[in-house]
């Protein structure tokens, strides 16, 4: 492997030390357990701060996956930190984070490529993206053997969401996971963001992609992964997954003690019989 993605925020938004890192992870695992009992785990969504701030949310959503088999991996991240069109899935040969080496799957990449043209092969997204970063230790903690796609959606409107939505179905299987990074409202007072979060929340608990797009759109709730959480919901309708279940929901004044100006962070997951 040639092309290997180094971590970019280690050390900034989880320790760089590979001894820490995975003592931090086992500790909130152990601290945040919950029990899914479901047959088929299609995805599982969860926030991308600082683990001091977000950690414990997103381990709700890892442990009801802890353990479990899959062969493949599709993270879908927002684009913070540059903006491009269409949907990029990373080109090269691997991620890496301080606990090791986590191999692209070429193979379910390309089935996805070939899906639509809007999803393209490219650097654009992934150089300095925390979101789809911050995922990766966890996912290495709780799962074996596995490989990853990366996808960082530049453009979150419709006409992505539809033609992501429908690639993920048409490659989806019971080896293959979602895993969709995303806050919720930021800089609000915790009043009001508990109210936006809500909008979120009910529309993942329904499973309506739809309304959640058109919220978003209405500025009735906010959520910088919107796109990627619209893209899971509408991918488990196609693929007749009815069940989803809302985890755990936090802000960062929980942490911080501060409530004038918060971050939203939310952990669920969408499931099958």
């Amino acid at each position: 492997m040639n092309n290997i993605r180094p971590p970019q925020v280690a050390g900034y938004f989880y320790p760089s030390d590979p001894v820490k890192l995975q003592k931090e992870i086992n500790l909130m695992l152990a601290n945040c357990k919950v029990s899914v009992s479901a047959k088929i785990i299609f995805g599982i969504i969860a926030p991308h701060a600082g683990y001091i701030y977000s950690g414990k949310t997103a381990a709700y959503a890892y442990n009801a996956i802890n353990g479990k088999k899959f062969k493949t991996v599709i993270v879908i991240s927002p684009s913070h930190s540059e903006y491009f069109s269409g949907i990029s899935i990373f080109d090269g040969d691997a991620y890496q984070t301080p606990i090791g080496i986590l191999e692209v799957d070429k193979i379910i990449s390309e089935k996805l490529l070939n899906q639509s043209k809007v999803i393209r092969k490219s650097q654009e997204g992934h150089r300095r993206e925390h979101a789809l970063e911050v995922q990766l230790p966890f996912l290495q903690t709780v799962l074996k053997d596995f490989k990853i796609v990366p996808v960082v959606m530049g453009d979150q409107t419709k006409l992505y969401v539809d033609e992501l939505a429908s690639a993920i179905a048409y490659v989806m299987d019971e080896d293959t996971l979602i895993v969709v990074s995303s806050d919720l409202s930021h800089f609000h007072n915790k009043m009001e963001a508990n109210e936006l979060d809500s909008v979120i929340e009910n529309h993942i608990m329904n499973l309506d992609p739809e309304s959640l797009m058109n919220d978003l759109a209405s500025s009735n709730c906010e959520a910088c992964g919107g796109g990627p959480i619209a893209v899971m919901l509408k991918a488990a309708k196609l693929k007749n997954i009815k069940s989803s279940l809302v985890l755990h929901r936090s802000d960062s004044g929980d942490t911080t003690g501060d409530n004038r100006e918060v971050v939203g962070y939310l952990s669920a997951v969408v499931y099958g019989d």
